[in-house]
């Protein structure tokens, strides 16, 4: 029995048969379950309605956010959101990726330098990244073909991963932003 027909089944949910204390505990016990998958199935409906509206929004802003493998509605969302909070720090990809905080961060851990990810930024904006980046990871040949080179390359996965996140701000930086074209000489 899935979640949604369990839930049915407790919102349908009647006195219970018997007597004594123990009838009194059952009933309870019913009425708790009742109120509880009633209040589910009528907070279910209305994500399920916000979700609808959220898609429509981006369908109508940035549909070219949704043909793309592993970015979702609400990952869309929530890159427009960074994106339109913060205009005038958008210039380059790279501002967006450090605005997003997935641009990479040079450190010295001793005698080889080596990068990290920059842990500032927009943490709605990273979490939308990382989780493009895992669903890609299991849905995209191409990023699994590039996890796979990059393993046998030596690199660790947070390495991996990290360029990954790059590339996905790069996509959707390029995807979204307006090209300026330069007057004509």
């Amino acid at each position: 029995m899935g979640n949604r027909e369990l839930f049915r089944t407790c919102a349908r949910l009647g006195p219970p048969d018997g007597g004594g204390d123990e009838d009194a505990v059952a009933q309870a016990t019913h009425l708790t379950l009742r109120m509880l998958a009633e209040r589910i199935e009528q907070l279910t409906g209305q994500i399920d309605e916000l979700n609808q509206r959220v898609t429509r929004l981006v369908e109508r802003h940035a549909p070219q956010l949704l043909e793309q493998v592993g970015i979702g509605p609400d990952s869309a969302v929530t890159l427009l959101i960074t994106i339109g909070d913060n205009p005038e720090r958008l210039n380059t990809e790279a501002s967006f990726a450090a605005l997003c905080g997935v641009s990479p961060i040079e450190y010295p851990p001793g005698r080889r330098s080596t990068r990290r990810l920059n842990h500032g930024g927009d943490r709605q904006a990273n979490a939308a990244q990382h989780r493009i980046v895992f669903t890609r990871l299991r849905q995209d040949p191409r990023t699994q073909a590039y996890h796979e080179r990059r393993t046998q390359e030596g690199k660790a996965p947070r390495e991996i991963i990290r360029c990954l996140k790059r590339y996905a701000a790069r996509e959707v930086f390029n995807l979204v932003r307006p090209v300026v074209h330069a007057p004509a000489l």
